[in-house]
């Protein structure tokens, strides 16, 4: 199948001997289910000179990256939006897509690391946050008509349960190790669920997209997806006999650390799953 990459290539509260920021590129590698062990995946740094940063020197430390690795990506996952078009041109030189996504869990878990044991040890070290820059989102988009009109429902599962998923029968889908989010077996995980007889054809379209997070938007009483680096999708408009439950929904994914998932299937007496992906909403 083949592994995905996240990446970051900005600038860390580190100054050169010339008073600028000293940037890095950072790669590891996205778990694909709740049983990948995450000591095993790779990961690579390296430090950027401010005078180097540019599409060549990302490309050839990505090639470096890809060499000490030993086989390449399928794809690259990053989420600086400022930084869409120096990491998509140094990704294509090495011929491998990238894409804009807000599901890069270990890379942000492994920024904060470093930003804490790692970046205050280095010489011209300066405290303070490592700012990204953010940009206003659009309204979140209609579901093609095709895919509306799903029956819905809001449940949850022990957190226990997700280490059967790999044994799951799953048309399309990805999950990660709930250690990532420092989840309890004990913890309920909230969850939505997607009744289709058009299940396949909406798992597979959903599954062209970067997933983010599912979220209940209470002033416009909608349920989102979150998508890609800015995209969402209006799931369900929640009428007022819905609202409590909405809410609980989001108390829960609060009490899981952001965790949640949305499935899909062709009737509430399915076994399988057209579609289940298992989701971190990260600030």
């Amino acid at each position: 199948m083949g592994s995905i990459w996240e990446l970051d290539f900005y600038s860390r509260p580190i100054l050169d001997e010339n008073q600028k920021k000293v940037w890095e590129l950072l790669v590891c590698e996205t778990p694909l289910d709740t049983r990948t062990n995450i000591d095993s995946l790779f990961r690579y740094a390296q430090y950027c000179p401010s005078t180097e940063v540019n599409s060549v020197w990302l490309r050839k430390a990505l090639a470096e990256a890809i060499n000490k690795a030993g086989v390449a990506p399928k794809r690259i996952r990053f989420f600086r939006r400022q930084m869409n078009n120096m990491i998509t041109k140094a990704c294509l030189d090495v011929g491998i897509p990238a894409l804009p996504s807000r599901r890069t869990l270990v890379l942000h878990q492994w920024i904060q690391q470093r930003m804490e044991s790692v970046y205050p040890q280095q010489p011209g070290y300066q405290p303070g946050s490592n700012p990204n820059v953010r940009l206003e989102n659009p309204l979140p988009q209609r579901l093609p008509d095709a895919l509306e009109g799903q029956q819905w429902g809001f449940v949850t599962l022990p957190a226990a349960e997700f280490a059967s998923m790999p044994e799951w029968e799953i048309g399309f889908g990805e999950a990660f190790p709930l250690e990532i989010a420092q989840v309890s077996p004990q913890t309920s995980i909230p969850g939505i669920l997607i009744f289709s007889p058009r299940a396949l054809p909406l798992a597979g379209w959903i599954s062209g997209l970067e997933l983010a997070w599912v979220k209940f938007d209470q002033k416009e009483a909608k349920l989102v997806l979150e998508t890609g680096a800015i995209e969402s999708w209006i799931l369900a408009n929640i009428r007022k006999s819905q609202v409590a439950e909405a809410n609980s929904f989001e108390e829960a994914k609060q009490k899981a650390n952001g965790v949640h998932f949305i499935g899909i299937q062709s009737d509430p007496q399915a076994e399988s799953f057209a579609g289940f992906w298992l989701l971190q909403e990260i600030n």
